[in-house]
């Protein structure tokens, strides 16, 4: 995972950039208004300090349709030349206008730069990890207002401090920015196969993987292009693909259903199991876990799905342990590649493999389905002519060589494919998208499963039981759907989305349940205090002494003030490393219900230290105490959380567009909170403001409970369709 590793942290460079210029303004604005006289007009002083949040409000607007259109890589590249643009003007502005026009195009940068860094990273990072790489960003952003404070105390300490040289020293960072994404940053493969690039895709998977075998990947991609239609929960007993049983039973036979992997060769027998799956009944009857009917069946779903996942080991050994010699016949084997006769006169223009196209992306017609009889099937003779597995014999997603067929988080991507005599007597088909998922661990079926020409399948006979979230794949013929085809005719899916997303799918269920999730993530963030606290961190700090001792020191109340707030940025460092480290393995829903108590604590001790006289000392230990609890667990859940989330619950046709809503709601209400905070400290002071805040936290607290699911070390497209059919299913429950 080297790569997606390298590439997270460079394109996290962006929110560096983005705290680095926090930091600038809040220590240079003190030089600037002596320079420019603006003591007597604090409404300019103010507004230079703002004009980049207009600007980051104002490129928000667009930034998901430019992320759409033009890629995600593109659109980092933007930023970088705009942060580098406005650290030159800075440096130069001879006037208050320039300094203005400067502070927007800075503005612009850093509102690309929030919109989209969250989305690259977790469109290439694998599901095991993508929690800890998303929360780079916000370590970065911690470690540039640091590494600021650190520059603006030491340039404080000279004789004439330049407030010019603070604010242009940003152009520097934003050339290695920019060279890191026009150089090593390759495109988002997710966005790639959006645009029909297949061999693009192939390729930058191949790197940020370190495998050459990223076929099973790929399909899952094309499959997140198309986002539940009819999608029912199965129960499968899996069995390797020559499972015959003892007691041969033609009734049991007819409920055998053949499954197909995304490499070559990969195909193995699935039972169908009567009794309800974990994850099937949880959906139906997720309400009845809360007889109130307040927790979102949407939170109950994805709860029933980490409950039943292994906690140890490999996440793709344990779902299918045996997976190399139970559906292989060995690495040494050469595999067949002969068609029966009968697969080959149904061949057809229909029927082509994407072999006949190679790796070209102009044969974006022919199927991505190569139809490949494996070496198994081989070994155990020809099957009967007509039957299903003569007609079925193939592998989806031809791939080189085995490797891993899993998608992360324990879930398996695989196809079906069922027919039925139609009314003209012909047989009528089509595929079905499976997600499988381990609903319990290997145990043994005695007598079931013959062993594996080549000796390596266990002889006790394990199986695996899992549960299947089944639906229509985003691989579908465009021309023959509505009429009755006798096998896959496949077309890349990219045509069904060339047109862009509209706003109609915004009303889509899933999407308006995610959206719902994720715009209220944003106000809740915004609304519970950070600003507020981190804008008197340093008058409380100064209470408590720290500001006395640094004057005996000989440093000014300036310099002092700089580096309080650097110490401040300091103490967020370890927590958020802290966070790196748990969000993939407590989960992000666990971090919130965890960190949102001590928020409302900590707002209630700067209450106390704000409302009730226990001595100026005690007081001021007291507010210190709060504002270090504060700001140590906001950063590990309620300041990365929300963007992490946005980021992973949107489907790929729409990702940008939603995550460009999130950020304007962000922007929003971090304008609104800034310019409120001066009014409510004048009508209920401090203390008010705080307790205001502690109210916020405890409606933040209720929301994540009933709202937002956890989402650990699950695909996104998987993600995806759990949202679409928990929001239907929520709909339905309604209704009745």
């Amino acid at each position: 995972m080297r790569g997606a590793v390298l590439v997270a942290v460079a394109a996290a460079i962006g929110n560096l950039l983005q705290g680095w210029d926090n930091a600038t303004i809040a220590a240079s604005v003190l030089y600037i208004k002596k320079e420019f006289k603006l003591e007597s007009d604090p409404a300019v002083e103010g507004l230079i300090v703002a004009m980049s949040l207009i600007g980051a409000t104002l490129i928000t607007t667009c930034s998901g349709a430019m992320a759409d259109w033009l890629g995600r890589r593109p659109v980092l590249i933007i930023s970088s030349v705009l942060y580098f643009l406005s650290g030159i003007v800075m440096l130069w502005a001879p006037n208050v206008y320039i300094l203005l026009l400067a502070r927007l195009l800075d503005g612009f940068g850093i509102g690309l730069a929030l919109t989209l860094v969250p989305l690259y990273i977790s469109e290439t990072a694998p599901p095991e990890i993508r929690g800890s790489l998303n929360t780079l960003p916000q370590f970065t952003g911690s470690g540039g207002m640091f590494l600021s404070y650190c520059m603006v105390f030491g340039m404080s300490l000279t004789k004439s401090p330049s407030w010019r040289l603070m604010l242009g020293v940003l152009s520097i960072p934003s050339l290695v920015y920019f060279a890191l994404t026009v150089f090593f940053l390759p495109e988002s493969p997710r966005w790639l196969v959006s645009k029909g690039r297949m061999l693009e895709a192939k390729h930058v998977l191949q790197r940020l993987r370190g495998r050459e075998d990223v076929s099973g990947e790929m399909a899952l991609l094309v499959e997140g292009l198309g986002v539940a239609g009819e999608t029912s929960f199965e129960e499968y007993i899996i069995g390797p693909a020559d499972d015959i049983a003892d007691d041969h039973d033609l009734s049991a036979e007819k409920d055998k259903i053949k499954l197909y992997g995304p490499e070559r060769g990969q195909s193995w027998v699935a039972r169908p199991v009567t009794d309800q799956s974990t994850i099937g009944l949880v959906s139906r009857h997720a309400s009845m876990v809360n007889q109130s009917g307040l927790v979102d069946p949407l939170v109950s779903l994805f709860g029933s799905v980490h409950e039943k996942l292994p906690d140890t080991g490999s996440m793709r050994s344990m779902l299918f342990p045996h997976f190399g010699s139970m559906f292989s016949v060995g690495g040494n084997q050469a595999r067949q590649e002969e068609w029966d006769e009968e697969s080959l006169a149904r061949e057809g223009d229909d029927y082509a493999s994407d072999a006949v196209g190679g790796d070209s992306d102009d044969n974006l017609h022919s199927p991505l389905i190569s139809r490949q009889t494996t070496s198994l099937e081989k070994d155990l003779g020809p099957p009967p002519h007509g039957s299903l597995a003569s007609m079925r014999n193939n592998s989806l997603i031809g791939g080189e060589g085995a490797g891993s067929t899993g998608i992360g988080g324990g879930w398996q991507l695989a196809w079906k494919w069922s027919e039925r005599e139609g009314q003209d007597g012909l047989k009528e088909g089509g595929f079905k998208r499976i997600y499988l998922h381990q609903e319990g661990v290997p145990a043994s079926r005695r007598g079931s499963i013959v062993s594996v020409p080549g000796g390596d399948a266990p002889t006790d006979g394990e199986f695996i039981q899992a549960a299947a979230l089944v639906s229509q794949p985003a691989l579908y013929s465009k021309e023959l759907r509505n009429q009755h085809p006798v096998g896959p005719a496949m077309i890349h899916p990219s045509a069904a989305i060339a047109k862009g997303p509209t706003w109609s799918d915004l009303f889509e269920p899933g999407v308006k349940h995610a959206l719902v999730v994720g715009v209220g993530m944003q106000i809740l963030q915004q609304f519970s205090g950070i600003s507020g606290v981190l804008y008197y961190t340093p008058q409380i700090l100064e209470q408590a002494g720290v500001g006395v001792l640094l004057s005996n020191l000989g440093i000014s109340s300036a310099s002092a003030s700089l580096l309080i707030s650097a110490v401040t940025t300091l103490l967020m460092l370890p927590s958020i490393a802290v966070a790196m480290r748990l969000m993939d393995i407590s989960g992000r829903r666990s971090l919130l219900l965890t960190t949102i108590p001590v928020l409302i604590a900590s707002l209630v001790i700067l209450v106390l230290g704000s409302l009730v006289n226990m001595g100026s000392v005690v007081n001021a230990s007291v507010s210190t105490v709060g504002v270090v609890l504060y700001f140590c667990f906001f950063v590990m859940g309620f300041g990365p959380i929300p963007n992490i989330l946005c980021a992973e619950i949107f489907p790929t046709r729409v990702r940008g567009l939603c995550i460009a809503i999130c950020a304007l709601t962000f922007w929003i209400g971090d304008i609104i909170v800034t310019y409120s905070l001066p009014v409510m400290l004048k009508s209920v002071g401090l203390g008010g403001v705080f307790g205001m805040y502690a109210v916020v936290c405890v409606i933040a607290f209720i929301f994540v409970f009933l709202k937002v699911p956890e989402t650990k070390g699950m695909p996104l497209e998987v993600i995806i369709e759990f949202f679409s059919v928990g929001a239907k299913q929520a709909a339905a429950a309604k209704k009745n």
